[in-house]
């Protein structure tokens, strides 16, 4: 699925459609605001008349990209590759746990550079940088040492 403004929502493929509709309602509508088009492959879980219905209700339109036309699915699938690569170095041996990755994957792809756009996904979406929770917490404690504040006081 791929959202405006080259926002990419992945959900596991083994995930009932009552689900995926709360889903994409909470998690896309909700937080990103209701996109003008929704592009699917096709696939049988997106053509049916429980997921035809959301999209009707929110006034989105709604495509079926035509199979095999590299214009319309080249980059989702280059952005596909890039996740599952990602992907595939974080999980375990047998693969289990994909479904509990899948969040943790997304950070490093949403945050970083790209080249054919001249900055990172998550910065065309919100209009800022991100900072990950590890560059915040090196922040602090290189203010803490800058400050000369004594650390066993500050942490404890």
């Amino acid at each position: 699925m791929r959202m405006s403004r080259k926002k990419s929502h992945l959900l596991p493929k083994r995930m009932r459609m009552s689900l995926k509709l709360h889903h994409l309602k909470e998690n896309v509508f909700m937080r990103f605001g209701v996109p003008k088009v929704i592009i699917s492959d096709g696939g049988t879980h997106f053509c049916n008349k429980l997921f035809n219905n959301l999209p009707a209700k929110y006034g989105v339109k709604y495509k079926v990209a035509t199979p095999y036309h590299p214009q319309t699915s080249g980059q989702v699938e280059l952005a596909n590759r890039e996740i599952e690569n990602i992907l595939m170095k974080v999980v375990n041996t047998n693969r289990k746990d994909c479904a509990l990755r899948l969040p943790n994957t997304l950070w490093p792809y949403c945050t970083a550079f790209k080249t054919i756009l001249g900055m990172s996904l998550y910065r065309l979406v919100f209009g800022k940088t991100c900072h990950l929770p590890l560059e915040m917490e090196y922040k602090a404690w290189w203010v803490i040492k800058q400050l000369n504040f004594d650390m066993q006081r500050v942490l404890g």
